[in-house]
Parts: structure tokens; C-alpha cells; sequence
């Protein structure tokens, strides 16, 4: 998790011209809605266009004592400041009261975005009432599926398209992501041999804050199985997997790779990106194209 997104996705803007730039997931239950919209917003002037917003409540909670919030309000906290940013996005002048922050009134806000309207995804993880919200709202949703068995998430996934159904918004819009842990190599063994470790002292130490018992060679290798949620090994075996995840969960139309908790190098996260560009990619248009 980085703490200054936007800036970093700048940074990429000024050096692609194709690829969409948006978080992993923003915390606004922690950030002003006011400043995420306008970062995000000066971010799709400078990219022309290819900015995105997942806005989520975050998996972990250092950023509450840092700004001073209180744990106890951590969903009225999301649900308010949600609220907040969807008005912003969808009218450049803004009336506004709620709880957690000074109230706007007729304040407009700026800069505007250069697409008539900022995508705005809502990451979530496992709790049906963020599926819900996400359907209701209308809103694409990014499920984060970094352990267990990916296909268990349908029901939840199913929860979204019904809420969505039930608030009258188009299925054309109900469209679904997955994040999850993944790595192409050019083989099998060298994409596990290269994760491994890295992989293992991260979630190793995050376990020890969670209790959660250390990392094991054979929790990983199952983790990475056909129905496992770490998408590791070579390209076809990656491409393969992303298919038959979006066939359990009933279509997927994005899928995003977390590739910076292993302590990969460089190259090897450069040689990782190359392949999914070059095989991964093609090998999963073709399928979907049939």
C-alpha cells in the first residue's frame, strides 16, 4: 500500500500513453473526499482521460490514529465519505452535510475531470454488505481475493448483481473485478521460486499483528492451485486460471495482479508485466473472444 497514489500514477502518466492509472484501492474512510476527487481529477487532465478511483475502506487500520478517527465509526465513515465523493463526481457544484467533516454549502469544486465523469469502482473483501452497497449504488465493483478459494466468493458476487437488479440498474454496468496476488515466469517453478520468499516473510509478519500462524511451503503451493486465489506460473497456466475464475464467479470483466508484496526486483517485476502483455493477455482475449 503506497500513501501517495495519485502522485505515483502521475508519475506513469507522464511516461505511458495507453494504460489506465487507478488505486489499488483508495481509503476515503481516512482521506477527504474533497482532495481524493481533485487528485484524481488533475490525474485524468495530465493522462487525457485514463484515471480511476477504487474506492474501499482498506485492509488494514494504521490510518485511523494517524488522522485522528476513531475505529468504532468505520463504516459510517465509508458510507458518509463514499456518499460525499459520488456528489462530488457527479456535480461540479455541491451542497452538503454530514458528520465527519465541515459541511459544504454551494461550493464548487475543482478541477473537473477530463472524461464527462471519473470512474469510480468500490473495492471490497469479504462482507456482503459492501456487495450490497456496490449493487445498489451501481457502481463496477473490484473484489480483493488475496487467500482461500476464489469460486467461494460467488454467492457474494451473485449478492451484488441482485442488489444492483433490485435498485434498477442495468446488468451492463454491474461489471466485476478481481484483485489478487499473482506473478508470470516463464515457467511454473521459476514463478514460484521467485514469489516464495518474499512472499512468505511479508504475510509472516503481517501474521504475527493478526495472528495468523506463519507461512508455509505447502500453504503457498495450495494457495496456487486451480482453485487457489494466487495467480502464479507461467503464461499459460496464469491465463488459464484468470478464465476459469471469471467462469465460477459469472464473468469477470477485469483482472488487476498485486505483484509488490514479494519483494520482487525490478527485472523481475518488469519481465512479470512484459508477459502478461506479450502471452497472458492475448491467450485470455482470444478465449473471451469465443
Amino acid at each position: 500500500m503506497d500513501s501517495a497514489t495519485a502522485i505515483i500514477l502521475a508519475a506513469a502518466a507522464a511516461r505511458t500513453k495507453n494504460i489506465k492509472l487507478t488505486s489499488a484501492v483508495s481509503v476515503i474512510s481516512a482521506a477527504d473526499p474533497v482532495r481524493v476527487f481533485q487528485e484524481f481529477a488533475t490525474l485524468d487532465l495530465i493522462s487525457k482521460g485514463r484515471a480511476e478511483i477504487v474506492a474501499g475502506r482498506g485492509s488494514f487500520t494504521e490510518a485511523f490514529p494517524l488522522f485522528g478517527l476513531k475505529l468504532n465509526d468505520y463504516d459510517k465513515l465509508f458510507a458518509e465519505k463514499l456518499g460525499l465523493l459520488l456528489q462530488i463526481r457527479d456535480n461540479e457544484t455541491v451542497t452538503w452535510q454530514g458528520q465527519f467533516r465541515p459541511a459544504l454549502n454551494n461550493q464548487s469544486i475543482y478541477p473537473r475531470p477530463f472524461q464527462k465523469k471519473l470512474p469510480i469502482w468500490l473495492g471490497v473483501g469479504g462482507t456482503p454488505g459492501s456487495f450490497a452497497r456496490a449493487g445498489a449504488l451501481g457502481l463496477p465493483l473490484m473484489v480483493a481475493v488475496i487467500g482461500g478459494e476464489t469460486h467461494r466468493f460467488r454467492p457474494l458476487i451473485d449478492l451484488y448483481r441482485e442488489a444492483g437488479d433490485k435498485a434498477g440498474h442495468s446488468q451492463d454496468i454491474l461489471k466485476v473485478g478481481l484483485h489478487s496476488l499473482g506473478y508470470v515466469g516463464n515457467s511454473r517453478e521459476l514463478a514460484l521460486d521467485n514469489y516464495y520468499p518474499g512472499y512468505a516473510e511479508t504475510f509472516t509478519r503481517i501474521g504475527k499483528e493478526r495472528g495468523w500462524p506463519p507461512v508455509t511451503w505447502n500453504h503457498f503451493y495450495a494457495q496456487t492451485g486451480k482453485t487457489g486465489a494466487l495467480v502464479i506460473g507461467d503464461p499459460q497456466e496464469v491465463a488459464e486460471k484468470i478464465l476459469r475464475h471469471s467462469e465460477s464467479l459469472g464473468g469477470i470483466s477485469r483482472f488487476t495482479f498485486q505483484m509488490d508484496n514479494a519483494g520482487l526486483s525490478h527485472e523481475q517485476l518488469m519481465e512479470s508485466i512484459f508477459l502478461i502483455g506479450e502471452e497472458v493477455a492475448p491467450i485470455v482475449r482470444k478465449e473471451v473472444g469465443k
